[in-house]
């Protein structure tokens, strides 16, 4: 039990796990920042396809 312990201990000493936890925590936030980013980009892009549509389709009907 007592070899448990200090295992336990020493693990939760190590502090190079730490490492990949804040990598994976940066790697996380800049995926949604590019998801979000994306999103927004998606969004402009068709509003303005949307415009150009109705501008043509104005210029055929006449």
């Amino acid at each position: 039990m007592a070899n448990i312990n200090k295992k336990m201990l020493a693990f939760l000493r190590d502090e190079k796990g730490l490492t990949t936890v804040e990598y994976a925590i940066a790697g996380g936030l800049v995926g949604a920042a590019a998801i979000l980013a994306f999103t927004n980009l998606g969004t402009q892009v068709a509003r303005v396809i949307g415009t150009l549509v109705t501008a043509l389709t104005g210029v055929n009907a006449a």
